[in-house]
């Protein structure tokens, strides 16, 4: 019997009192970084808006129809980049800080010295991404507000649910994935053939209708795109409900397997 087996079978936690138990090391992380956080999420997204939005949107003449409901090239792109700019956050949350605290720092190997279990970890890592995400998107919604980007009074909040989710979904598979690689160098090939395609060809910048018929349907079949998708809906108070009922769950399913990958993976890691 392995010394976590023997430390973990005298007290078992629950998931809760475990992530709780955590709370003081993610607050002196959040402590140490919190203002590099608040400053990134507030330029990054005004300098997006400037250049894409503003600048280059003022170039672009497109009827509602084309722009999936938007009145204008800001009113569409805002949405998306937002939705996008969560997927970048969950993954660079969830590659290299995971591999430091496993191969490097050596974090979790200490944590799990304690009645903490994998699952506690994960919930705990993932708990803060989830924090830094809904810093991030809402601070991003509220440089959004005096573009008058937003058609209901109820869009900034659906809009920032449906970007969270978003980002979590991302959160959990990447966190799994970055589990099972030994080298850093996954993760270059990650942000290659996955991050940066995504971010070009999930709807964030053009209508997917944009692609052909092939690329659109494939362009659907990504996870950004439900992101984009519902952020956008939203946003625009043009919802098509059945529709956003399949962004929401496909994101939700992601969220659901992640976690278990996640969990799986860092036993694996770890313990087994």
């Amino acid at each position: 019997m392995s010394r976590h087996e023997a430390v973990a079978g005298s007290s078992s936690l629950g998931l809760r009192e475990g992530i709780v138990r955590q709370a003081d090391y993610w607050a002196t992380l959040w402590r140490r970084t919190w203002r590099g956080v608040l400053v990134s999420s507030f330029l990054s997204p005004f300098l997006y808006v400037l250049a894409l939005g503003v600048l280059l949107g003022g170039f672009v003449s497109a009827d509602p129809d084309v722009l999936e409901g938007a009145t204008s090239y800001l009113a569409f792109v805002v949405p998306g980049l937002i939705a996008a700019h969560a997927m970048q956050t969950a993954v660079s949350e969830t590659t290299y800080p995971v591999m430091g605290m496993i191969k490097w720092q050596r974090v979790y190997e200490s944590m799990l010295a304690t009645p903490l279990e994998p699952r506690h970890v994960v919930g705990a890592h993932l708990s803060s991404v989830v924090l830094h995400l809904a810093v991030t998107c809402g601070l991003y919604n509220l440089v959004m507000l005096p573009f008058g980007v937003f058609e209901a009074w109820w869009s900034p909040f659906l809009a920032f649910a449906a970007q969270v989710l978003c980002g979590t979904a991302f959160a959990a598979i990447v966190y799994g994935y970055a589990t099972r690689v030994r080298s850093e160098e996954s993760f270059g090939v990650l942000f290659r053939v996955g991050v940066f395609p995504l971010f070009l060809f999930s709807g964030a910048f053009f209508p997917v209708g944009n692609l052909g018929e092939v690329g659109a349907g494939l362009a659907r079949l990504t996870p950004l795109w439900h992101g984009v998708n519902l952020s956008r809906m939203f946003t625009l108070d043009h919802v098509t409900w059945w529709v956003a009922a399949v962004n929401v769950a496909v994101l939700t399913g992601l969220v659901v397997l992640g976690w278990r990958w996640s969990v799986s993976g860092l036993q694996r890691r770890m313990i087994a």
